[in-house]
């Protein structure tokens, strides 16, 4: 494995900036695909799990959707949570203190609780305005909730100057990385892969793992192709897509979404998101109303998401898409309620 900044410079220690260019870091395989998936992440040697299993795919016709969300603490998360907390768990020396994360809610359960199953003592700082379902959610794995008074900014600046180690999801390249999972999935479970992969857009975490996967796959001789990647983001709350189609965009605006796991109006990934988009597919804007109507018509299937995950299914409505797509659901709907 090869843990090298956007720009390619090395990381030579535990960084998550690097000290050359200010960019993040990203963990880049240079060894064959392996069907054993943990044999993917030779740089972990201790895994912590939670029941994991692989997460179902329903089919109709050429459009399918792979519920994510069948995961244990019901969100995608997992994936990364996994992979982060199994990291730190192997390198349990470098990390004795406790651990620190900013979230607004998934993100902050899933942590709570892979790091409370390993033995670590989580502070999780969220804004105020944080979905109370998720903080209770939080609350039941064991661990810290710290409200934070102000921006997005002001909550990730507390959780960096916690006493302790910050594991922030998005700056830490293994949680990224355990996003890989998700694109071996879709592979073995396809018997031909997907045309395009919709998914939800915030951070960046889901797409540039998604896409690292997809990568490795493809040069490992797996794939013929790599599959067109169909970011998604509200209309309210759209810096990828903005920046993909030379729209307009204010991220200073006030807008909110009813899509609350979709709202980074700054993400740190955002170039290299624009990166793999530009040449890896397409990113779509869907209203609110579309969002909701989306939700409902998912629901009335017997697919219950997260208004942030339905996003994905109005945009997959809204443009024709005649051959095989597959939207990647985010988050389970009791999430929001």
């Amino acid at each position: 494995m090869k843990s090298l900044c956007f720009n390619g410079h090395p990381r030579k220690n535990d960084e998550l900036i690097c000290n050359i260019c200010n960019s993040p870091f990203e963990i880049i395989p240079d060894n064959k695909y392996r069907d054993e998936l943990s044999h993917n992440f030779e740089y972990i040697t201790k895994w912590i799990g939670l029941g994991e299993v692989q997460t179902p795919v329903l089919n109709f016709g050429n459009l399918s959707f792979k519920l994510d969300y069948f995961s244990p603490t019901f969100s995608y998360k997992d994936r990364g949570s996994r992979n982060l907390i199994s990291y730190l768990l192997t390198n349990r020396e470098k990390f004795k203190g406790d651990l620190n994360e900013d979230s607004s809610g998934n993100a902050g359960a899933s942590i709570s609780a892979y790091g409370k199953s390993a033995g670590f003592n989580i502070n999780i700082f969220v804004p105020e305005n944080a979905n109370i379902s998720k903080l209770s959610q939080i609350k039941a794995y064991g661990a810290n909730i710290i409200k934070v008074h102000g921006s997005r900014d002001d909550v990730q600046i507390s959780a960096q100057k916690h006493k302790g180690n910050y594991i922030s999801h998005v700056l830490r390249p293994e949680f990224r990385d355990g996003i890989r999972t998700l694109a071996y999935e879709i592979f073995n479970q396809s018997e031909r892969m997907p045309d395009n992969i919709f998914v939800p857009v915030s951070a960046g975490t889901l797409l540039l793992g998604l896409y690292s996967g997809m990568e490795h796959l493809y040069n490992s001789g797996e794939i013929s192709k790599i599959p067109s990647i169909i970011a998604v983001q509200p209309d309210n709350i759209s810096p990828l897509c903005s920046k993909v189609n030379a729209a307009e965009y204010d991220p200073g605006n006030k807008l909110t979404s009813i899509a609350d796991a979709l709202v980074s109006k700054r993400p740190m990934l955002l170039d290299k998101m624009y990166s793999v988009i530009k040449n890896h597919g397409k990113c779509i804007g869907v209203s609110e109303d579309e969002i909701i109507k989306s939700r409902n018509d998912l629901a009335l299937m017997g697919i219950y998401t997260e208004y942030s995950s339905a996003t994905v299914y109005a945009a997959y409505k809204k443009h024709n898409f005649d051959n095989k797509s597959l939207l990647i659901l985010t988050g389970n709907g009791l999430k929001n309620s």
